[in-house]
């Protein structure tokens, strides 16, 4: 091959495809795009940036479309618009997934969490409520923060918890749970699970509420393996194979298998103190429309600019943890000499008169 031929033109066009996909991204396709306009057309032609995009995250085969934010599509009339406006289409996918593979590698990875939905149980509500998973501290206020669940005589009977991610596209890497243990208990007993597995999906009807933990209320778009769950006092990572694409922002953690009995009523509890999901959201420059049936979405790009982690991430959280300790501040300042106390309280015992409490 003389200098300045191109190989485009003297291989065939399926081992060109396998050498130009054999490359690490999208990114570097977009740079091979920049070569010259033969290569340029070759890599849209032929959807090159989304079929990387796709070996990278398997949930985009659910995409039914590409939309750009003002786009219009300006066909001509006669013979040739179909034509027009099929590469128009191509092009369009092939900025949109070329971004979206930069915002994936380019933007930070954080917790992702907005809000916690609902609990598949709850013992006592709302001192033990899945918003207490939220909360980094194991305890407010000199009061326990944890969510608990029901008791159960059967330690297999599992749980989930579910949350409301900050985008409706986030790439989710980890995430990572920390066991209560009951430190007002005698032993101070770690009620863990003994494995837990992850779902990303989406909510199937967007006019229902979400409050409501039965599965038929779900979309699942993805289901990770089994991970075990050490029964210790700490946070504990769960690290994903490999980076997953959470379309529709909702992420439920499945808690299988109970390992700690309380002592006073011999039932099985989980309980977890916090909860962390920790990726990159991809909005404010990627949306979607989910299409009915919900088994495909529609991938919607609002600007090109590089979506950015929120600065105060867990915002109310994080506010209701300073109100929790402005209060007590202020009681303790008027001279009540007591505590704000939000849910249940213990008393404390001295060694000579040990007591079990009863989670209850």
């Amino acid at each position: 091959m003389k200098n300045g031929d191109d190989f485009l033109n003297f291989l065939p066009c399926d081992l060109s495809i396998k050498i130009l996909t054999a490359l690490e991204g999208p990114s570097d396709l977009v740079r091979i795009t920049a070569v010259s306009r033969n290569w340029r057309r070759f890599v849209i032609r032929h959807g090159l940036c989304k079929h990387l995009s796709l070996q990278m995250f398997p949930q985009l085969s659910r995409v039914d479309r590409v939309n750009e934010l003002g786009g219009s599509t300006k066909g001509h009339a006669g013979a040739g618009s179909s034509n027009f406006m099929e590469w128009e289409a191509l092009e369009r996918e092939h900025r949109a997934y070329a971004f979206l593979a930069r915002c994936c590698l380019s933007t930070t990875a954080g917790d992702c969490i907005s809000e916690a939905i609902i609990a598949s149980s709850t013992d006592n509500y709302p001192e033990e409520s899945i918003c207490n998973t939220l909360e980094p501290r194991d305890r407010v206020a000199r009061t326990a923060s944890y969510w608990s669940s029901k008791g159960q005589k059967n330690p297999a009977v599992p749980e989930t918890l579910t949350y409301r991610l900050i985008a409706d596209l986030c790439v989710v890497t980890e995430i990572k749970i920390r066991p209560f243990q009951a430190y007002f208990q005698f032993g101070y007993p770690i009620y863990s699970a003994k494995s837990v597995r992850f779902r990303m999906g989406h909510i199937k009807d967007a006019d229902e509420s979400c409050q409501d933990s039965g599965t038929d209320r779900f979309a699942w778009t993805y289901t990770s393996q089994e991970f075990e769950m050490a029964q210790e006092n700490r946070l504990q990572t769960f690290k994903l194979p490999e980076p997953i694409l959470c379309i529709g922002g909702i992420l439920q953690i499945e808690l299988l298998s109970r390992v700690q009995r309380q002592e006073i009523d011999g039932l099985f509890y989980i309980c977890v103190s916090h909860v962390q999901v920790v990726g990159r959201p991809l909005s404010p420059a990627f949306s979607i429309q989910i299409l009915e049936p919900p088994e495909k979405f529609v991938l919607e790009v609002q600007s090109y600019s590089l979506p950015t982690l929120p600065e105060q991430m867990s915002s109310i959280t994080s506010l209701q943890m300073r109100v929790r300790d402005l209060e007590q501040i202020l009681n303790l300042l008027q001279g009540n000499g007591g505590e704000v106390e939000y849910g249940y309280e213990w008393e404390v015992e001295s060694d000579e008169d040990e007591e079990e409490f009863d989670m209850e």
